[in-house]
């Protein structure tokens, strides 16, 4: 059966640790996934949970020789790569392909790509906004009844609804359609586990605090890439501060009543999440 993805602790850790655990997944592109390399959001989206190595440049082919200004071939780069590709990679080649050699040149790159060492392989279908796509976008399909190790990545029916999100000649990204591929990718590596879960800030609820009394508080998270940073937007209660490591700590001298506070919580990927809680103050 073929894949299709059509859809969409705290911070004790020294810096590398986590990074470490990290699966590698390597993004192989073409001038239309530069779009991601050149949005420093979609950056973080795709990047979230994993260990990214992001290899995109205009006019890259499959195999063979790829038109000026001549970059790499996905073939050529894995060959040069080898073992650095990791055991995960992701495919987004295809608009500059000749069309009676896609099917070829895609059996060819699965190959070397498994010479490699090369575990899982994402290939996202081309936006049909031309008529070859159509045609090429069966030669994936067909490509992953043959080989297990291959998942496709339905980005045609999840742009399909979405010129807002391209350039004029309907392929290359704007801002939009960047972000958007970096998720659905993102979407798929969670899908298959490769991906760790986002960043998120679990505390929702804090311990009363006593008028002059010492206050001491955890504020906790999960997933993404640790170490955590914490922080507060806003002012706290007078005499109650929050350290990077997430101790919520001091003496509050406020007004007796309940105060929100806006906290957030940041990953070593720069991911972030953040959630309103409420801190009561009393006598």
């Amino acid at each position: 059966m073929v894949a299709i993805v059509s859809a969409l602790a705290l911070g004790a850790l020294p810096a590398g640790a986590a990074r470490e655990t990290l699966q590698r997944v390597t993004l192989i592109g073409d001038s239309v996934a530069d779009g991601i390399a050149g949005d420093a959001a979609a950056v973080r989206i795709v990047s979230q949970g994993v260990d990214l190595n992001l290899q995109t440049a205009a006019c890259r082919r499959l195999d063979g020789t790829s038109c000026p200004p001549g970059p790499p071939t996905l073939v050529e780069l894995a060959k040069s790569m080898g073992s650095k590709l990791g055991p995960n990679v992701v495919v987004a080649v295809g608009y500059n392909e000749f069309e009676d050699q896609y099917a070829r040149d895609i059996e060819t790159s699965l190959q070397v790509l498994e010479a490699q060492g090369v575990q899982h392989v994402w290939w996202l279908t081309l936006r049909a906004a031309r008529h070859p796509y159509l045609s090429m976008n069966d030669d994936i399909e067909a490509a992953a009844q043959r080989h297990p190790e291959m998942t496709v990545v339905d980005w045609n029916v999840y742009s399909r609804s979405h010129p807002e999100w391209f350039q004029p000649d309907g392929l290359h990204l704007l801002a939009g359609g960047s972000e958007a591929m970096a998720t659905l990718i993102h979407q798929a590596l969670l899908d298959a586990h490769v991906a760790t879960p986002p960043v998120r800030l679990t505390t929702t609820r804090l311990p009363w605090a006593r008028l002059a009394k010492a206050y001491h508080a955890r504020v906790t998270a999960a997933g993404g890439d640790p170490p955590y940073r914490f922080s507060l937007v806003g002012r706290p209660p007078l005499g109650i501060h929050l350290l990077a490591g997430g101790v919520l700590d001091g003496r509050p001298r406020a007004k007796l009543g309940s105060y929100v506070l806006h906290l957030q919580v940041k990953d070593a990927d720069g991911s972030f999440d953040s959630r309103t809680v409420t801190l009561r103050v009393v006598s």
